[in-house]
């Protein structure tokens, strides 16, 4: 069976943190490959930043590129409306039966899954895989496959709020991205 990791979000933006856990879960895992999963609007949270899908979309592109290892999958944005996760892995499941799914979420969703839609059908249709983020537990009643990465304080947020004060982005984002959001003035930058 094919081994394929996804890796969803906002990606509002994507950063190196990101893209640090999906190479760390690609192998340690020895998954055939991530897929960044943009999703249109998160259930758990207000989607920031006013940028609209096909932004998200085009900076998940750039932040992958040259990583053979790497895809994006678009099951949500496509879908658009709220992205429950127990739907879109259903949808994928059906169109890829012979493939075993590993959901990666940090540690902050790790927390949350008690909460999710259908959490005891989606624990028996992916493999979850923990990260770990700093100032979260990695405590759940649920069954989490945690790997090793290195943990970095880094969010969305805080990368945005950096671009509205026109501060430096380098080394938090590939530069494609930094330039992306320049080119097309999001977040105030």
């Amino acid at each position: 069976m094919k081994k394929v990791g996804i890796l969803g979000g906002t990606f509002n933006p994507p950063h190196v943190g990101h893209l640090i856990a999906a190479n760390e879960a690609l192998h340690a895992l020895d998954l055939d490959e991530i897929r960044f999963m943009p999703n249109s609007l998160p259930p758990h949270k207000k989607l920031a930043g006013h940028v609209e899908d096909e932004h998200r979309l085009r900076m998940t592109e750039l932040a992958i590129e040259g990583n053979d290892g790497f895809r994006v999958e678009t099951v949500e944005i496509q879908r658009a409306g709220v992205s429950y996760t127990i739907d879109t892995m259903r949808e994928l499941i059906k169109r890829e039966p012979e493939t075993s799914f590993y959901f990666i979420i940090g540690a902050d969703m790790i927390e949350y899954l008690p909460k999710w839609r259908d959490i005891d059908e989606l624990s028996r249709l992916v493999t979850f895989v923990g990260v770990k983020r700093p100032g979260y537990s990695t405590e759940t009643p649920y069954p989490v496959l945690l790997i090793d990465t290195p943990e970095i304080h880094l969010s969305s947020t805080v990368l945005r709020e950096k671009a509205a004060s026109n501060k430096t982005l380098h080394y938090l984002m590939p530069e494609t991205v930094i330039r992306y959001i320049k080119e097309n003035g999001l977040y105030g930058a």
